[in-house]
């Protein structure tokens, strides 16, 4: 989500992602629980139409490294970056999040409005948005979307848990959605949910195993076209897109192995743009001829999972994970026993921040800026801890758990992620020091999501994104988000289940005051820590590199210091210009221009007959694993 905030001016140029910075986020308004009608638009009281461009140079195709793996290209049950980075390039929310500095600005609606009590929100759609089959963006494609999810426990896999206050969403005619609330909420419910075409998904006999693979249908500035593991992604531009077909032709995800296979194709120019490069690849690319680096400010966090025993929401415990992790002073000790800051300056060459709670600094506002973390490096407290917990040591050194077995824990990463591998050879003797065994095993992506959904793990390397607002991040720490014994249902982030934590997250939700939502956040985070169920190490920059021997400066999130892939929208691939396209005049004929995108400042205005407030509201959007 977005606080709330006035848009920056739409006459200043998009930043070039060719050096690293920190972004700083506005200060915010105060919200007001008033009939709203948020004005969108420029000074003259419409938006700017969209230019319908053609491709500049035609068969052009924006060629990416596909190093992760992909769950799903179904928006209903994909949850790895992979995935969801894909999607986002396809389907649009009703609000949007801008280049600039991650603000909300129109997407499938144009405006929108709310009711006194804040319950009621009423979004309007303009007749000229189309799906990329030329069919018409309609109130019903929204309406269905969230029926969808609300009726079939299959379909709530990703984004379940943030319909929890929704009770009604109708479509009053094809250009006006209602969506009615339990009860007053911070996070603007238009920006939540990927809209699916109707006409399309309605046909589908079983939505939840629909692959959504080959010739689809969306909204976005890019299309799927085909999908095939060995193959890759391919996506078409959208020449219906609102704002205007892309410059280039399309997008090729290729597959390679890992990082190193695609630094190779990098430097022979089989590949444009890559990402989650390490911290050595970035250092040697940084001199290659006609290669740019960029370092972002991420706006993922880097973490172990602990399992402290994964339950369904009926309290049924699944899952292979270690009994003895369900004691919190055990967790506690392993968080104390990690050193999170030798991590970051030994793995990541310092190429981040140094951690406290799950909400980044690339989100000021709600990020957790204590000073003082009670479960700090301190290794020699952890053994304190555990001797006065009853772990006693054999003779080997590894303590006994609580029924006189060998405390022996697996940590698990991702085998396409070389710091992974790296982060487990520092935490092993690290752990062994506290009387801990540890083995190590590094599985695919797809395999390591499905093991912690189910709770078939004892400690594993994870890592979740999440847009301007936590509400979404917070969500998944519910008991609620609890999954199925089968891994159906709602995601969780690593199984937390706390009643404290389930009121904090119900007032931050529901809280319009921007200083205590802040602080409502913060001491939500400070549970889970405390928790010791997610050991947030640190916050990475997102290291990228691409061919500026063939494209132009890609338009980064936020303009200052941001990042080109993994965006909360599609702007960096859809700003992609070919160097050969480049022109004095290229913003006139369509294509990418920031200035369409980013609306003026809002005018906050009372009007004394009808007592209507213009303000804006905040927003939200999904997370995705690592």
């Amino acid at each position: 989500m977005t606080p709330i905030r006035t848009a920056a001016a739409p006459d200043q140029a998009p930043h070039s992602a060719k050096t690293p910075g920190t972004s700083r986020l506005r200060r915010s308004i105060p919200a007001v629980l008033a009939a709203a009608v948020i004005a969108l638009a420029p000074a003259a009281g419409t938006l700017p139409a969209a230019t319908a461009a053609s491709s500049e140079a035609s068969g052009t195709t924006l060629k990416l490294a596909l190093t992760g793996d992909i769950d799903s290209l179904n928006p209903f049950k994909a949850i790895l970056a992979s995935s969801t980075n894909i999607l986002a390039l396809q389907y649009q929310s009703l609000v949007a999040y801008g280049p600039k500095n991650n603000e909300d600005i129109p997407s499938m609606a144009d405006k929108w409005e709310t009711s006194p009590d804040g319950k009621v929100w009423t979004f309007h759609l303009p007749k000229d948005r189309k799906w990329s089959d030329g069919e018409p963006i309609t109130a019903k494609d929204g309406a269905w979307t969230f029926k969808a999810i609300q009726t079939n426990d299959e379909l709530k896999q990703a984004n379940g848990s943030l319909l929890s206050s929704v009770q009604s969403v109708e479509a009053k005619d094809d250009e006006t959605l209602v969506i009615t609330l339990n009860a007053p909420q911070a996070p603007n419910p238009g920006t939540q949910l990927p809209i699916m075409p109707e006409h399309v998904w309605s046909k589908v006999g079983d939505p939840a195993k629909y692959t959504n693979d080959k010739d689809t249908v969306g909204s976005g500035p890019f299309i799927v076209t085909s999908y095939d593991k060995t193959a890759g992604v391919s996506l078409k531009s959208n020449p219906y897109y609102w704002e205007g077909k892309a410059k280039i032709d399309g997008i090729t995800y290729a597959p390679y192995k890992n990082t190193d296979a695609a630094v190779q194709a990098l430097k022979t120019g089989e590949v444009d743009l890559i990402s989650g490069l390490t911290p050595a690849q970035y250092k040697a690319l940084q001199n290659q001829p006609g290669i740019t680096t960029n370092a972002g400010t991420g706006r993922r966090y880097q973490a172990i999972g602990i399992n402290p025993g994964t339950t369904t929401p009926e309290n049924k415990l699944i899952g292979d994970g270690n009994p003895a992790l369900q004691d919190v002073q055990l967790r506690r000790a392993i968080v104390m026993a990690i050193d999170n800051k030798t991590l970051l300056e030994k793995v990541l060459q310092g190429l981040g921040q140094e951690a406290t709670g799950e909400v980044p600094l690339a989100y000021p506002q709600y990020n957790w800026d204590t000073k003082d973390l009670p479960l700090k490096y301190n290794p020699k407290a952890a053994n304190e801890l555990l001797d006065k917990a009853g772990y006693t040591k054999g003779a080997d050194g590894i303590r006994l758990d609580k029924t006189g077995k060998p405390l022996k824990l697996r940590l698990a990463g991702r085998n396409s992620e070389p710091t992974h591998q790296q982060m487990a050879d520092y935490v092993k003797p690290w752990l062994k020091e506290i009387g801990i065994d540890v083995t190590t095993v590094m599985k695919s992506s797809a395999q390591l999501n499905d093991d912690s959904v189910v709770g078939n793990f004892d400690l594993y390397f994870t890592g979740w994104g999440m847009g301007p607002d936590p509400d979404f991040q917070l969500s998944i720490n519910t008991c609620a988000s609890r999954p199925n014994a089968d891994g159906t249902g709602a995601t969780s982030e690593n199984n937390y289940c706390s009643p404290e934590f389930d009121a904090i997250f119900k007032q931050q939700h529901e809280e319009l005051d921007q200083a205590k939502r802040s602080a409502l956040v913060k001491k939500a985070q400070e549970l889970i820590y405390n928790a010791a169920v997610n050991n947030v190490m640190y916050y990475a920059n997102t290291l990228e590199a691409y061919r500026s021997d063939k494209f132009e400066p890609f338009v980064t999130q936020p303009e200052e210091g941001g990042v080109i892939t993994g965006q909360n929208g599609p702007w960096g691939y859809y700003s992609a210009t070919p160097v050969s396209s480049k022109s004095g005049t290229e913003q006139s004929d369509g294509g990418f221009n920031p200035a369409a995108v980013i609306v003026p400042a809002v005018i906050v205005v009372v009007l004394a007959a009808g007592g209507f407030v213009l303000y804006r509201r905040r927003n939200a959007t999904a997370g995705d694993r690592e």
